[in-house]
């Protein structure tokens, strides 16, 4: 080997010397920046993709002579039904957040807007929530009922002609769609609480032998009923907000209570709880404002609600105040997207056993008779779904200490106050009215109380339905 050749090689050594150790000295910062600049970047050196939220806000108000949950339109009014909702943006694939201003979407309609609203968002539909307010003057959806209708040849499909649902569905999905280009940067999220004062109270009243003796509706003209005392009841408004820096992006608000003041007017309603929606958006404008209604299956406001319309003004400045209590009283955290969490516990609802399908089977083929027909297949719709081996998503979103969990049917109030005396040390919220095959869910004890709520005709599931539903509750809010 001469002199040339062995100098070339010690050259190519060290240049495979050097080489080694700047890749180590690269590494090594690389790590050390990771470290330094978390909020950027994971201790892996892989980026962390900013927590963004988008928002989308859809008229959900039927046209003159669309049939409602109770009667046609014969009118429109200036307040519209909304429906509105936000996206959450982040590591994880998007979590959609949807509230309507009707009376309920049930069964395979529930299952179609969570499907329509995850493909506009580019997720899976067990990351979205799609809840009703519940109000009466307002459309009610259920697409297996009208299918089953539509199977017995009826001639009149009452409230359960979907074709205006569908194309509203179709609009929600283009604003959730469009929604996403707009999203605004989270660099803090936010949580408050308020009583709301003189608005919920218990519909059941108790006689000394532990029955209920009356309910007290959502309109109530009885005044001795109304001097009962408000009974239980969760006066608690909870609400969780979105933020850019001091800039407010949207607001959550959650509260359980039927939100009928009056109704049967044939004028599709917000009611209150819209009302008082509208109310703090426009005193707060920068925010789109979302109200989910709670576990309110066995609360309203009738205590304090004689029926005089005077009387849905006052509620809604009631609730507005509550909320303005509550969004006064926010407390902000810092978050990025690696903070946000989503879990689902998929549950098999134990049906009533006053299902009778040979029965309903035999309801639904009078079609021509829609006070029979009508009822017969939204019970019929949840019985076979069930029977199919179908399960009900429960889902929480968790963000720092906040939880919230999103349920369904018309939920009794002692489901929302267990799932808090579960957690006391987290701010725990509950939205109820998602999925509305289930109609009223009562506690297994008030099944055997009586009362309006768990009669046959208001209630398709069996009082075995609260050891699966807190089983759920309790397995969601144990996750870290």
């Amino acid at each position: 080997m001469n002199d040339s050749t062995v100098e070339c090689a010690d050259r190519a050594e060290r240049r495979r010397v050097l080489s080694f150790k700047f890749s180590v000295f690269r590494g090594a910062v690389r790590i050390a920046l990771a470290f330094l600049f978390s909020g950027a970047m994971g201790v892996s050196g892989v980026e962390v993709v900013p927590l963004r939220v988008a928002t989308f806000d859809v008229d959900a108000t039927p046209p003159l002579g669309y049939m409602m949950a109770y009667d046609p339109v014969v009118r429109l009014d200036a307040m519209t039904l909304r429906c509105r909702g936000v996206v959450l943006l982040g590591q994880a694939e998007p979590i959609v957040l949807c509230a309507v201003d009707w009376i309920g979407i049930a069964n395979e309609a529930h299952d179609a807007f969570r499907e329509r609203l995850a493909k506009a968002a580019g997720t899976t539909p067990d990351r979205v929530a799609v809840h009703t307010l519940h109000q009466h003057d307002a459309p009610l959806v259920d697409f297996t009922a009208e299918r089953l209708l539509k199977e017995a040849k009826a001639k009149h499909l009452g409230p359960l002609n979907g074709d205006f649902c569908r194309e509203t569905l179709a609009k929600i999905a283009v604003a959730v769609k469009a929604s996403l280009a707009l999203a605004k940067p989270v660099t803090h999220c936010g949580w408050g609480a308020a009583e709301v004062k003189r608005v919920a109270s218990n519909r059941r009243i108790f006689g000394p032998d532990g029955k209920v003796r009356a309910v007290r509706y959502t309109t109530c003209a009885d005044p001795k009923l109304r001097a009962e005392p408000e009974g239980v009841i969760d006066p608690e408004l909870s609400m969780l907000t979105f933020w850019n820096g001091d800039t407010p992006l949207a607001v959550l608000s959650y509260y359980a209570c039927h939100p009928q003041s009056y109704y049967r007017m044939g004028i599709p309603s917000p009611d209150f709880p819209g009302i008082a929606r509208f109310i703090r958006q426009q005193s707060v404008p920068e925010a789109l404002h979302v109200h989910f209604n709670g576990a309110g299956g066995n609360i309203g406001a009738g205590k304090y609600n004689d029926g005089l319309r005077k009387n849905r003004m006052v509620l809604a400045q009631r609730l507005a105040d509550g909320m303005k209590r509550a969004f006064d009283s926010t407390k902000k955290f810092a978050v990025q997207s690696r903070d946000l969490r989503w879990s689902v516990a998929p549950v098999a609802l134990p049906v009533a056993k006053h299902l009778d399908e040979a029965k309903l089977i035999a309801d639904v083929a009078k079609g021509s008779v829609p006070p029979v027909a009508v009822p017969a297949a939204e019970r019929l719709a949840f019985l076979r779904r069930c029977k199919s081996g179908h399960k009900t998503d429960l889902a929480q979103l968790a963000i720092g200490d906040v939880r919230v969990l999103h349920m369904p049917g018309e939920l009794f109030v002692e489901y929302q106050l267990a799932a808090k005396q579960m957690q006391p040390k987290l701010n725990v919220a509950m939205a109820a009215y998602g999925d509305y095959g289930t109609f009223y869910i009562g506690t297994e004890r008030a099944y055997s109380e009586g009362g309006y709520e768990t009669e046959p005709r208001s209630s398709n599931v069996a009082p075995e339905v609260e050891a699966v539903l807190m089983q759920g509750i309790r397995k969601l809010l144990s996750e870290n």
